[in-house]
């Protein structure tokens, strides 16, 4: 059964392309994009494209006219996909980039989650809500600690409504991508350099770019974008499947190893 799908932070990445995708399955999708920029390349490559069933809005997440405009329109699923990571290591990085990557990645989520679900109670709407996570909302690498524990706390977030919301009828799953390239990662791991100071901080920026650069210069951490969008489109409609979703499955198995590494780990 079509769906329509609103899905934030489409203006680049995966939510770009699952917006593409879904439109290209037969689904009704309104794509949202932080900025108009962002707005008006989308709606130029849906008409390129002849999606006429995939709508453009600008969405920012920390504007409150644009949350109350959002809310406004008429959808019956809602994917969390907006998101910025500040990379840096979490013992030095600067409180208020901590903040504003919660305020983002948690608290607007969040206050945009509340307003919608509270909307489909009242109509008695079955809708779903679909978190795209990370597979950093599960284990926390050093280095990107602060996104970590915005994803950790998202990931509390979808469990605990899942529970809530079951008597309603309304759905909630979590989407946990791995390492995709889709230069998302790399910005936000450059990110840290505009405030790693040799003068300042005990972690030097020699060491944390080396530390980063062997994270990121592998294989396994610069995974095809199109395989997770393929994805994407599969689970974000469906009525039934699991709860967590993490994906591929050698990503999985890491976290998996990673989770039993920590209850080994010693101090």
């Amino acid at each position: 059964m079509a769906k329509t799908i609103l899905i934030t932070g489409a203006g680049s990445g995966l939510g770009e392309g699952a917006a593409i995708g879904l439109a290209k399955s037969g689904h009704t999708v309104i794509a949202t994009a932080e900025s108009w920029p962002q707005v008006t390349a989308l709606r130029d490559k849906a008409a390129s494209m002849g999606l006429k069933k995939l709508t453009v809005t600008k969405l920012n997440m920390l504007d409150p006219y644009d949350i109350a405009h959002a809310v406004k329109l008429d959808f019956d699923v809602l994917v969390n996909n907006a998101g910025i990571a500040e990379g840096g290591p979490i013992a030095e990085i600067p409180i208020p980039l901590v903040k504003q990557n919660f305020e983002v990645n948690v608290f607007a989520l969040l206050d945009l989650t509340q307003r919608v679900v509270h909307r489909w109670v009242k109509s008695k709407t079955k809708g779903k809500v679909v978190f795209i996570s990370s597979i950093v909302g599960l284990v926390s690498p050093g280095m990107i600690g602060t996104y970590s524990a915005t994803k950790h706390a998202v990931q509390a977030i979808a469990e605990a409504m899942q529970v809530e919301l079951n008597d309603f009828g309304i759905q909630v799953q979590t989407i946990n991508p791995g390492p995709f390239f889709t230069g998302f990662n790399e910005r936000a791991v450059e990110a840290a350099l505009r405030w790693l100071d040799d003068d300042v901080n005990f972690t030097k920026r020699a060491s944390y770019k080396a530390t980063t650069d062997a994270f990121l210069d592998k294989p396994e951490m610069r995974l095809d974008p199109n395989d997770m969008i393929a994805k994407m489109v599969e689970l974000i409609p469906e009525n039934t499947g699991p709860f967590r979703n993490i994906f591929p499955k050698d990503t999985a198995a890491w976290a998996a190893s990673a989770g039993q590494e920590m209850w080994e780990r010693t101090i």
